[in-house]
């Protein structure tokens, strides 16, 4: 199975600034963006902390191609929604809606491409751990992460390559050829997923 990226950049190692800046501030910059695309008004603010963003990738050294694949995925929706959006609400709001959009993949992706997985999960657990009051797990929470990051690409490449097999058989059009084999490799991994879990002693509630 091919491997495939969706939406954000994986690790890249490196000794830049970005690289060894705390978890809790890199935490904060997404926040920080997640807010702003709410807060800016203007789409040339917008634009502003997107080319920010992209220098502070690029700086990173995880490179333009690695950024350009962690957002590929999703310009096919942006470009529906920005269409919709200058159709009900103008070009200055399409275009600001998109950038502010594209703004919090990036930060995201810098977030990613910057730390280490399990240096990510341990900053999921730390900061879930306040609400263990309230019942909640967060090492549960964490491996819900990481198998959510581990099964998306997953069933990508599992549907890029049925999709290459179906259309070198003259089959692309045929929605059986496409979703049943999908269907099928995802139910076998998420059992095979499950078994490895529950070998493990994990997956089931603690009396």
């Amino acid at each position: 199975m091919r491997g495939h990226g969706f939406l954000l950049a994986n690790y890249v190692p490196g000794t830049s600034l970005i690289h060894r800046m705390p978890l809790w501030l890199k935490f904060l910059l997404v926040l920080a963006c997640g807010m702003a695309s709410f807060l800016i008004v203007d789409w040339r603010l917008a634009a502003g902390a997107l080319l920010v963003m992209c220098v502070l990738f690029l700086l990173s050294g995880a490179g333009a191609v690695r950024l350009f694949r962690a957002v590929r995925p999703l310009l096919p929706i942006l470009l529906v929604i920005g269409a919709f959006q200058w159709w009900q609400l103008g070009g200055p709001v399409a275009a600001r809606i998109v950038l502010n959009i594209l703004l919090c993949v990036v930060a995201a992706s810098l977030l990613t491409a910057t730390t280490p997985l399990h240096r990510l999960l341990d900053g999921v657990v730390s900061l879930a751990r306040p609400f263990r009051r309230f019942g909640a797990d967060p090492e549960r929470f964490a491996l819900t992460i990481a198998i959510m990051l581990r099964s998306i690409p997953f069933i990508a490449g599992a549907f890029a390559d049925v999709r290459d097999s179906a259309r070198a058989r003259g089959l692309e059009r045929n929605p059986r050829a496409l979703v049943l084999p999908v269907f099928i490799t995802t139910v076998a991994y998420a059992r095979h997923t499950g078994e490895a879990l529950a070998a493990r002693g994990l997956g089931e509630p603690e009396d």
